[in-house]
């Protein structure tokens, strides 16, 4: 083991379920020798991070720093890690450790995230049994396989976004195969619809852009939607049906919402759920067999997936739309993005002179 150059790492934690957080700081785990030890400077607020402080999703164990986008500075490496250097500028996403041979059956298909060893970057634990602890602090230790050096093209105050969200978004497209010609559909135009259709249009892909806000039409034109469609306006909705390759669901759709997205679809068409539905879904068979659409999910990227991610975001320029708060003022950030004003990503920003 290496010793770490920080011996308590300080930050922000949720000690009860609600959107407060508060100073708290913790010994971090024994830097590892495949390890890296990253001073923080800019950590993004995602949708993730606040169903766990407030325990939407079960099992949230506190004091639980959270927060999954993350961007800094190595300063502490371990004796085996080789293609990172001290001083390199990284980004960490939603996972912070998997098998290290990367040839088990979910990392040999560059899906990491389903790794039997996965831990992921908060709320979760380590082999060794010790916590994982987020972005919303001054430091991080991770495994350095889940560290990325964050491309020149990109300013590093947009890279957390592009972290978590963005490879959420772009991870389906690779797989899917998503290519020029295709008609990809993104329904919400918010923290991941924004950057969706970026990558969509940068594929090649004629994007249709689905909202209830109509006000976002000339926006969504700019990112590079070639058709706007207001969901309440039927007329709008009918010129579409049965014209859709792939249909990414990027908001929390109700669940009977679903049925109807499937006449949206062309033949062998593919709805893809990337933000969970409210209430339970329910399908005749027969809609199936007669449309011949599947509906399936994704999580996160792996290693592989959000190297490309980066690379591809530098060489198309996709850029998200931020919201840039202190991280001493993070309560101000959480309670907008949980009132649901923020436009589109929200990121909090290290002070150099400051632990927190």
């Amino acid at each position: 083991m290496v010793q770490g150059k920080i011996n308590e790492i300080h930050g922000w934690a949720a000690m009860e379920p609600g959107i407060k957080v508060e100073p708290w700081s913790y010994t971090p785990r024994p830097l590892g020798e495949h390890d890296v030890e990253i001073k923080i400077e800019y950590s993004g607020i995602c949708g993730s991070d606040m169903h766990t402080i407030k325990q939407e999703w079960s099992g949230t164990s506190y004091p639980a720093i959270v927060g999954h986008e993350i961007v800094g500075k190595v300063i502490t490496k371990g004796e085996k890690v080789v293609h990172l250097e001290e001083g390199d500028l990284v980004g960490v996403g939603a996972q912070v450790y998997g098998c290290l041979q990367g040839d088990c059956n979910a990392c040999s298909r560059d899906l990491d995230p389903h790794c039997p060893d996965s831990v992921f970057t908060y709320n979760n634990k380590y082999p060794d049994g010790h916590q994982a602890h987020g972005g919303y602090a001054e430091a991080v230790r991770v495994n350095s396989n889940y560290a990325f050096k964050i491309p020149a093209g990109i300013d590093p105050v947009y890279a957390p976004p592009l972290m978590c969200a963005g490879v959420t978004v772009f991870a389906p497209m690779l797989r899917k195969g998503v290519k020029k010609g295709d008609r990809v559909g993104i329904v919400g135009i918010g923290g991941l619809g924004h950057l969706a259709i970026q990558y969509a249009s940068a594929l090649g892909a004629e994007v249709v852009a689905f909202s209830h806000s109509p006000n976002k039409r000339e926006e969504c034109m700019k990112l590079g939607a070639t058709t706007f469609v207001d969901v309440s306006n039927k007329d709008e909705i009918d010129a579409v049906r049965h014209s859709l390759n792939y249909l990414f669901i990027t908001s929390d759709s109700q669940a009977n919402q679903y049925n109807d997205y499937i006449t949206w679809m062309t033949f062998e068409g593919q709805i893809i759920l990337l933000s969970l539905p409210k209430g339970q879904m329910s399908f005749s068979p027969f809609e199936f067999v007669i449309s011949e659409v599947a509906i399936t999910g994704s999580l996160i990227g792996g290693v592989n997936v959000l190297k490309k991610t980066l690379e591809f975001s530098a060489e198309h320029n996709i850029i998200p739309m931020i919201e840039r708060f202190p991280m001493n003022k993070i309560n101000d950030a959480l309670e907008r993005v949980n009132d649901g004003k923020a436009r589109y990503r929200a990121v909090l920003e290290n002070s150099p002179s400051s632990n927190l």
